[in-house]
Order: C-alpha cells, then structure tokens, then sequence
C-alpha cells in the first residue's frame, strides 16, 4: 500500500548534516559511525560475510573455502546476534527449520552434478505474505492467521527453490503489508512486533517489506525477497540504503502472495547490489499458468530463464535519454540538491537529461488508487483466505476484522483497522464505481501518464527522488511523509528500480529509476551504470539515533 498518498507531517523534519555528491563521481557521503559522534553506536562485531555478493560465495563454495550449509550457519548465528540479541532489529519473524537440512542437500548437489546457477546454495529471506509449504507460517504478520498451512508453495518460492536457493527464513512486515490502517506504523505487525532500522535503531524501516529491507540492509542473508502494492519494494529499499526491483506487473507470478489488489501487487528482489538484484529478478521471472497477468502481453525474452546480468553495461548511461520528475522533488533541500548533482553525473557519463520531463497528469488520480484498492483488497483478500480451507482460522475479510476486535490488545494497540472497514463495506469488481477508478488509474498512469511522457520527450528512463531519509518510529502519530516516487509506476504496473544515492544525516536516499511496461533490461543498465559511477551503498553502524 502506498504510504504517499495518506500521510501528514510534510516538512516536520529538519536534517543538520547531508552527504552530498559531487564531480563526476561521488563522494562518500559522512556516514554516521563512520566520521562524527557515534550517536550510540551498538558494539556489532565484524561479520565474516559483511557485503558479500552471490559471485563471491560462489568462488568460495567452489574453492571449498565455504559450503552452502556453513554459509547457512553463518547467517544463522549473525541473526540470532543481530536480530534477536543486540541490536534487536527484529527484522526476521521465522526461520525455517528446514534451512540447513536443504543446505546439506545442495551440497551434495553440487558435489555430484555442479552448481545450478548463481544461487544455489545461497540463502534468501522471504516476506511473510509468500506462502510456502514447509514447516513455516504464512501470515502476513497477523495474529488471525497464525497456524496458517498452505497447500503448496507460492510461485515465487518455488522458483527460488528450483533456482537452488536456501529459503532461510521470512521477514517482519508491516501487518497486511499496511493496508489494514490509514494511520499505521511501518515496520509494525501483531506477530512480529516492530521492525527497527539498522542505520538508526530509532528510525522507521519503512514499510511494508520493511524486514527484507531492514535484514538485507543488515547483512542477515545475502538478498530479500520483498512485496510492492506502492512502494513497499523501493521505499525500505531506498531507507535500507539497498538495490530494489519492482518489476512489471505480469513479470513476476502473483500465485501465493497474500494480496492487496491484483492490478498492482508484485514480488521483487531487494539486494546490496543492482548485480545481485537482477540476478534474483531472472530467477523469479517466468510465466505461470495460475497467474493469467504473466501469459498476457507478454514480450520475446521475458519468460524463463532471463539472464539481466547481460544488461549490466558500466557505459550504460552513455547515449541514454533520462527525464527528471521534477513534480516529485520539493521535500527536502538536501535531497534535491543530492538530486541535482546525480544530474550531472549522468550527463558526464553521457546521458542527455531533459529536465523537466513532468508527467502532466501525476497530480490528477484524486483519490482513484484508493478506490481500486479497496475494492480488490475485499475480493482479493477473500478469495485467497477460503481457498485456504480449514487449514486457516480465518476465511473472510470480515473473519480478520472480528478477530482484530476481539484481540484489541495485542492487534491494535497503536492504530485501527479503518482501511480494512472501508474495504470490507464495497461491493463486486463489477460495480461501475470500481470500474471507471481502475480505468482513471490506467489512463493517467499509463497513456497519459508514463508512456505519453517518455514518447514526447523521447525517453528510456524517467528519474526522480525514491523517498526521504527515515522519519522517527512513531506509534502515537503514526507514519510521517518523506515524498516518494513510487506511485506513477505502481498504478500503471511498470517497473521501477531504486539505487543508493547518497545520505542525509547518516541515513540512506535512494534514486529510482521508472518507465514504460517491460523496461526492465533497460532500466537495469541504467541503474547499473550509475551505481558504478556513484558508489554509495554503506553497510548500517547500527547506531542508535542519528542528529
């Protein structure tokens, strides 16, 4: 769910520090822990596999430094320091019990037939709205569905696992993936508590894939797997100072995620680096007979086993046409100026930037995305949970609701359920009201919107601002505005990728990086090259506050 379009408090923050870019590459921006005071600097000893890349544990499992299961183990032990000890990030909700078993398994895999790809062997977390069949729950975070067994493995998960991936565990989320209130806290679930990021232990995760942000940002597992309704992928993406992927809708199967609304929803990869980013995003590709978005309009090339690694061009800016958003910027000075100066790295790296490149019809949706959420949350949501059987305690929209009530302490101790009674209150996707918001989303967002842009001014990416650094956790007032390029890509069902910028007082900025329906590959070489350029992911201090 986006969080963009319902927030209040623009402007309540002041930052004192920024970590600006400058020339032709970047500087590395002052981060917290590493120059200035300390703020509180948790004593998080060195782990071995601090940054580590898919590439360089593949060396080492075949060098025989590593194996699979003692990758495994480590991660294991850094959660249980880091996650659940101290600093308590309380990013991972479950692990499954299965990983080093699975692990053995690959090992002896690998021994006697080689490596199926660049994950196997490797472990991923999972959000905890993709359903697996195995020894872990699938609950979205919510107490209602604890004791949840699925029949099978969502679509995702099983691509992972065909992959060679090591499922290690599910990641915290905001509960429902925050759409159940219009006050929420992000990070926040009845089931796993609150979710705190590793840059700023005081500082919101941003939602709702804010465990797999907050873990991969952490260095808990190599990559994440993370959920997008609006901006769940590329806001803790940008906060977590990560590479995340929102792919287009269709690219990614739907099948076995928790969902809010079908015409948005869609799995991605959330990464350190746009390498291992697109690396994840070819092994969750692939056309799936339950999920008819993905057999539909479906370009040459985007089925199985897409390889976007060959996208990854160093020179990729180089003859690129990029249009700046400028409708986006106004929220912070620091960010813009940060902004700004990517500009000119992208021109000295032999992009034409067209500035401004405004989508004209950005400000006009007026309350239509809501809409058609609401309306696909009640259908969608139902359907899922009674296909679930007596394998679920809950069958309903309205079953959760009552549950919610029933167990106020421990579900709404801090917000309500407002979205979720809003929901509930609608009718069939039928109904006109329903269907003429959807078509409003679709003709602003995509014809008139995004590819009415990108033809007029001629473009292969259009740019803004991800979001603002992470505002203060707040459980009274709920979440707080940080701006946000999220929505134009979102609405329409097109990809959307962010890269590391730059900080603002210690905390991490992301850049995105959004166009027309099946950009990816484009908009992968893109990113690549300006990561290349610039630099900027910083692994967190795991400091306590931030001034």
């Amino acid at each position: 769910m986006s969080k963009y379009s319902r927030l209040s408090g623009l402007n309540r923050r002041r930052f004192l520090r920024t970590g600006m870019l400058s020339g032709a590459a970047v500087a590395a921006a002052p981060l917290a822990g590493h120059a200035g005071p300390t703020n509180g600097a948790s004593s998080v000893p060195p782990f071995e596999l601090d940054e580590v890349s898919f590439s360089a544990l593949q060396e080492g499992m075949k060098s025989g430094k590593f194996t699979s299961h003692s990758i495994c183990e480590k991660y294991l032990v850094r959660i249980d320091a880091i996650d659940k000890r101290g600093p308590a990030i309380n990013s991972v909700i479950e692990i499954n019990p299965d990983a080093l078993a699975t692990a053995r398994e690959l090992d002896r895999e690998r021994k006697s037939k080689g490596p199926r790809g660049p994950l196997h062997g490797i472990p991923i977390l999972i959000k905890d709205n993709i359903a697996t069949r195995d020894r872990m729950q699938t609950t979205a975070g919510s107490l209602a569905m604890v004791g949840s067994v699925v029949q099978k493995d969502a679509f995702v998960a099983k691509k992972l696992r065909v992959a060679g991936a090591v499922i290690l565990g599910k990641t915290n989320l905001s509960e429902w993936a925050n759409i159940r209130s219009s006050h929420s806290t992000s990070g926040w679930s009845g089931r796993g508590g609150q979710t705190l990021n590793p840059y700023a232990l005081d500082r919101n995760p941003c939602g709702s894939s804010s465990g797999s942000g907050a873990a991969a940002a952490a260095n808990l597992c190599v990559a994440a797997i993370g959920t997008e309704t609006d901006g769940s992928i590329v806001c803790p993406s940008s906060i977590n100072g990560l590479v995340g992927i929102k792919p287009t809708l269709g690219l990614v199967s739907r099948a076995g995620i928790v969902p809010i609304a079908h015409s948005q929803d869609t799995a991605g990869p959330m990464a350190r680096t746009v390498t291992d980013a697109a690396i994840v995003l070819g092994a969750l590709a692939g056309v799936d007979p339950e999920d008819s978005a993905t057999t539909s309009s479906r370009p040459p090339g985007s089925g199985e086993s897409v390889d976007y690694t060959t996208y990854l061009d160093p020179k990729g800016l180089a003859g690129a046409r990029v249009g700046v958003v400028r409708k986006l910027f106004g929220v912070l000075d620091a960010v813009d100026q940060m902004m700004n100066e990517a500009l000119n790295i992208m021109k000295t790296q032999g992009a034409t930037v067209v500035d401004p490149a405004d989508i004209a019809t950005l400000d006009q949706l007026n309350g239509a995305e809501e809409m058609v959420l609401l309306y696909e949350l009640r259908n969608d949501l139902d359907s899922y949970l009674s296909q679930l059987g007596d394998a679920s305690p809950v069958h309903s929209l309205q079953q959760v609701i009552a549950f919610n009530e029933t167990h106020r302490d421990q579900e709404m101790p801090f917000f309500g359920q407002d979205l979720f009674l809003k929901a509930r209150d609608k009718g069939t996707l039928f109904q006109q009201e329903y269907l003429d918001a959807l078509a409003k989303c679709r003709l602003l967002m995509r014809t008139q919107g995004i590819d009415a842009t990108m033809d007029q001014y001629k473009l292969d990416a259009l740019i803004g601002p991800t979001a603002g650094p992470a505002w203060l956790t707040d459980h009274v007032d709920g979440d707080h505005d940080l701006g946000g390029s999220s929505t134009p890509a979102a609405v329409a069902g097109y990809p959307h990728i962010t890269v590391p910028l730059g900080f603002v007082s210690g905390l991490p900025v992301g850049i995105s990086f959004f166009g027309r329906a099946w950009s990816e590959p484009a908009l992968i070489k893109i990113a690549y090259a300006f990561e290349q350029a610039t630099q900027q992911r910083r692994p967190p201090k795991f400091l306590s506050t931030v001034t």
